[in-house]
Parts: structure tokens; sequence; C-alpha cells
């Protein structure tokens, strides 16, 4: 994921050069805030969690009331799942490290207030992280699994964003939510090191976001 992430810095990077010496229209924008992930899958419970999410995004006007973003965020996002330790039920956390790309377009409702947003999200993922006290967990859900099993998931992420931007020239609000079109376990299907469960693993990302954007 690391040579990914060189390659994903250096586009940006070129893509905030380039915009620079285009009219003041165009906005570089920084952005932090909270994540809250779901996956929404037939396997077992999974419990929602809060993460974070910070990146860059280069803003601008397309055509007519349109206007065009690009950016790339960096997320830990955070979900739980029941497991077995000797006798007791815990919850385990999981972890997920991810660089989120995108290019959006948004409609104007009110120049430097309001914005409509929609479009494809790609997001690049690193494995799942648990405490290693807990990585032999038994699921409660899959008795056949332990708890590091189902760390492995798919790399890469084809999302499908909807949100809204407000707030005033220099500072906005982003709240917006994104769906995973494809499986995020699909990779565990092909993986030898995964106990068969006599089903198909299948999971979707469900992700609820909130950014503060300051605009320079």
């Amino acid at each position: 994921m690391k040579k990914v992430l060189i390659v994903v810095c250096a586009l940006f990077s070129i893509g905030i050069v380039a915009q620079r010496g285009h009219k003041d229209s165009n906005r570089i924008g920084i952005s932090g805030g909270l994540t809250q992930m779901n996956i929404f899958t037939d396997n077992f419970n999974v419990t929602p969690k809060q993460g974070w999410t910070g990146g860059f995004h280069v803003r601008g006007n397309f055509y007519n009331n349109w206007q065009m973003s690009f950016g790339m965020f960096f997320t830990d996002s955070n979900f739980s799942v029941q497991t077995k330790k000797v006798v007791s039920v815990v919850d385990t956390n999981y972890k997920l490290s991810a660089v989120q790309i995108y290019i959006m377009p948004g409609y104007v409702v009110s120049q430097n207030h309001f914005n409509i947003e929609f479009g494809p999200v790609i997001q690049i993922n690193d494995k799942l992280v648990i405490d290693k006290e807990q990585e032999n967990n038994i699921l409660v859900d899959q008795p056949l699994l332990t708890a590091k099993d189902i760390t492995d998931v798919s790399k890469i992420n084809a999302n499908i964003y909807a949100g809204v931007n407000f707030g005033i020239k220099n500072v906005r609000l982003r709240l917006g939510y994104q769906y995973g079109v494809n499986n995020f376990f699909g990779s565990l299907n092909n993986n030898d090191q995964v106990p068969n469960i006599g089903e198909k693993f299948k999971g979707n990302i469900g992700m609820a976001s909130a950014h503060l954007t300051f605009y320079l």
C-alpha cells in the first residue's frame, strides 16, 4: 500500500500545482472530520464505530451552475464484531486504514454557500487491524472462524458518494454517505488460508462522514 500512496500523492501534488494557474474560482481545500463505518453482510453481525478522515481537494467551476472537485482523503474507520474469548463474549474492534480518491461533480444551489455533490470514490484498503490478544477469538456468528481470519479484505473498493457542502466562502461543512458497490469481503472467498464456512463471504461498505473544510 505504501507504493500506491506514493504514486497517489505525486499525482495529487501535480493536480494542485496545475490548478494554481487557473482562475480564482478554483480553490484548494483542507478537510478533517469523522466517519461512521458499517458493513452490510449476512455472514455476521457488524456494529458501526466512529473513525476519522482527513485530506485535500481542489474545487472549481465546471459549467454554468456545476462545479467539479478532485480529492484525496486518508481514513481510519472502525467497526466491531462479537467474538468469544474462552467463555466470555467481547466486541472485537476492526480498524481499516484506507485512501479515498474521487472526482466529483456538484450542483451549486447557492454560490459560495450550498452545493449538492455526488459521484464515484475509489478506495484503496489496507488489511483490517485488530488487537493481537484478540486475534484467536472465535467469531460468535461463525464458530469455524477466528477474528484474524477475516482481516484480508479486498484491496480496492468502488463506492458511490452523495452529500451536501454548505457554509461560507472559506469554511464549509461537508456531510455525505457512501456505499460500496463491490464485495468488501470478496478476497476471502479465494483465500486458501480461510476455513470453508459453507457459504460465500459478501459485504458492502456503508460510510457516513462529516468534514470541516477550510479553503485557502
